[in-house]
């Protein structure tokens, strides 16, 4: 701990996070990082993982910044970053809060226009990692054979109301026979 005072709200990366919040928690609210890059972190910076983060000091709220923004830098593995051999630059690179959906329906848009399988799939709504769509993955109404229903229900007795079900049909037959005349 710093003997900084304690801020209640700490801005990283574009973020608000709550300075009540453990910095390893807090580092997870960012979209992008998830608990072992946040754990990763905090341990190049060794910075403690149960201090809140309002207490930290400006400059480990700038350094964390800048691991963030630039993990490479800090030796992180590539295998570690959530782009790598980006399509467009080729390059290792690390998405991070809005990037990572607009970065997600630029390449669908691209496998669409490409006509790729994986292009239709998702265009159709299918599964595109190549799952078994015969019992799983079903949006909206039933596929297939539909199960037998219940039997409407039947008059077992003769009622009141068998005679008035048949004037409706003596009916709609003395309708007909009066438009021929």
């Amino acid at each position: 701990m710093s003997t900084q005072e304690f801020r209640h709200i700490v801005r990283i990366v574009g973020n608000d996070i709550p300075g009540a919040k453990k910095a390893i928690v807090g580092l997870t609210q960012i979209k992008g990082i998830g608990y072992n890059f946040a754990t990763a972190i905090l341990d190049t910076l060794k910075i403690n993982t149960n201090t809140n983060i309002g207490f930290l000091s400006e400059s480990n709220v700038q350094s964390i910044e800048k691991l963030i923004t630039n993990p490479v830098a800090g030796n992180f593995p590539v295998w570690f970053l959530n782009r790598r051999k980006d399509i467009e630059t080729g390059a290792n690179m690390h998405l991070l809060t809005s990037d990572i959906p607009f970065t997600l329906r630029n390449d669908i848009e691209r496998e669409r226009i490409t006509n790729s399988w994986r292009g239709y799939r998702h265009m159709y709504g299918l599964k595109v990692r190549g799952q078994c769509t015969r019992t799983t993955g079903r949006k909206g109404g039933a596929v297939g054979v539909a199960k037998a229903g219940k039997a409407a229900p039947t008059a077992t007795a003769p009622t009141a109301a068998a005679p008035t079900a048949a004037k409706p049909a003596e009916v709609k037959k003395a309708a007909p026979a009066e438009k021929k005349k």
